[in-house]
């Protein structure tokens, strides 16, 4: 088997946010995969858009139709199902391309594919920028300098456990702030780190949406597509 699975980061959101090498795999791969909701949107295809109209042979697509639930009995079916069918294209001698958010390897889906598929399959990966970064540069705001401390944690931990972060490190950076919202801005308000927090939601895509004074948010669920981002608003520059 010659082909290859490769994971290929498309940045947070806006187009031009592809690599070049990103561009070049998706220009040349047989096969294109990526996650899907049950309509068949896809975030990441959306990304992807303008270099998927640049590919001059047609390509066949793996879709992998994600349920909106946190049951993990239901993705791992998924998974499953999308890694064989990807393994049948490898065997096919068709380069498949997973497209993924941001970066392949942070927070990212292509990370459960390419343990089921790197134990028997040759596997390669397209670093992608990252919404962490994304976020920094909308907001303008160094994450970190000289030996300041960064941490960056999903919101899904407990409000005990947000809290501990928020008061052990300089920087933090909540990933996953959808449904979460509340719970973090418990953390926030109980580590009196409101002032120094930021919300940001599609970054670089349609509808962006950044706050700069958390306390006008409402508690309610938002965006999956969100995260907060905390800076010390002193630095020490000693």
């Amino acid at each position: 088997m010659t082909a290859k699975f490769i994971g290929v980061g498309v940045g947070p959101g806006d187009p031009e946010l592809i690599t070049l090498k990103a561009l070049r795999y998706i220009q040349q791969a047989d096969v294109i995969s990526y996650i899907a909701n049950e309509k068949g949107e896809s975030q990441a295809k959306e990304i992807a858009q303008l270099a998927l109209e640049s590919i001059a042979d047609e390509y066949e697509e793996i879709a992998l139709f994600m349920p909106m639930c946190d049951d993990r009995r239901v993705a791992n079916k998924v998974y499953d199902k999308a890694a064989n069918d990807i393994r049948e294209a490898l065997k096919d001698n068709k380069n498949v391309v997973f497209l993924c958010e941001g970066d392949p390897l942070f927070f990212g889906s292509f990370g459960y594919l390419l343990e089921r598929l790197q134990v028997d399959v040759a596997c390669e990966v397209v670093p992608g920028i990252s919404s962490v970064h994304a976020a920094s540069s909308a907001l303008q705001l160094p994450l970190t300098m000289l030996k300041e401390s960064f941490a960056v944690v999903s919101g899904r931990h407990s409000e005990e456990s947000l809290t501990h972060t928020l008061n052990s490190h300089d920087s933090v950076v909540i990933m996953k702030a959808g449904r979460s919202r509340q719970r973090i801005l418990n953390a926030l308000a109980a580590s009196n780190r409101m002032s120094e927090a930021s919300y940001l939601a599609y970054i670089g895509r349609e509808g962006e949406d950044i706050q700069r004074d958390v306390s006008l948010l409402e508690g309610e669920a938002g965006p999956y597509f969100s995260l907060f981002v905390v800076v010390k608003t002193a630095r020490d520059r000693s």
